[in-house]
């Protein structure tokens, strides 16, 4: 199979509430260099470049004495223009990956779609708003700027789970697999996976 040494994106973003420099490999090996000021999310990236096999690394600060949100939304911007920009014009690419995962007594199915159509489905209730000092509703903000910047469909479905950090990782966890199948170059694709000619 053919690999894409390539498939590589830099982002900065400054504004006046976040300054963020981010590196992503698709093609990697798993590895992360973070440098983000919100200790949860860190985390969450953390686990996400482990599952998906891509390389990570991102420097994020941020005005968090306010609170989490807008680093976090930020961060899902700047990693939704990364994979934007590094899957390229997706010749041969798979397209379409999905993942259900367990977390000990939770469930969570994620489902990707990379059709420059950006769309997100979320049905999934948190049960606690805070996992330390992390403030979970920036959990559907995250996901949904990620998917509306990767110009992707995005569905995130919790069957069952009532661990909220347990809830949040397997999101993340899935998320990565879910990518790393729909990013896969598969030799029996020609050009772009579409009738359409294009994505």
């Amino acid at each position: 199979m053919e690999i894409m040494n390539d498939r590589k994106a830099e982002i900065k973003r400054k504004t006046r509430e976040t300054d963020i420099e981010l590196e992503l490999s698709i093609d990697g090996q798993g590895s992360s260099d973070l440098d983000v000021q919100t200790p949860f999310l860190s985390h969450m990236l953390e686990l996400f470049a482990k599952h998906g096999l891509f390389n990570l690394t991102v420097k994020g600060h941020g005005d968090v004495e306010v609170d989490d949100h807008h680093l976090t939304e930020d961060i899902g911007i700047c990693l939704g223009q990364a994979f934007r920009e590094a899957v390229g014009d997706k010749h041969g690419m798979k397209r379409y990956g999905s993942m259900t995962l367990p977390m000990d007594e939770t469930l969570v199915t994620v489902a990707v779609d990379l059709s420059d159509r950006p769309h997100f489905e979320w049905k999934a209730e948190l049960p606690k708003g805070r996992v330390g000092t992390f403030d979970t509703e920036n959990v559907h903000e995250f996901f949904w700027k990620f998917a509306v910047e990767a110009r992707m469909n995005l569905h995130i479905v919790l069957h069952h789970g009532h661990n909220t950090h347990h809830i949040i990782e397997a999101m993340f966890k899935a998320l990565a697999r879910a990518l790393d199948e729909a990013t896969q170059i598969d030799p029996r694709v020609k050009g772009v996976p579409s009738t359409k000619g294009s994505l």
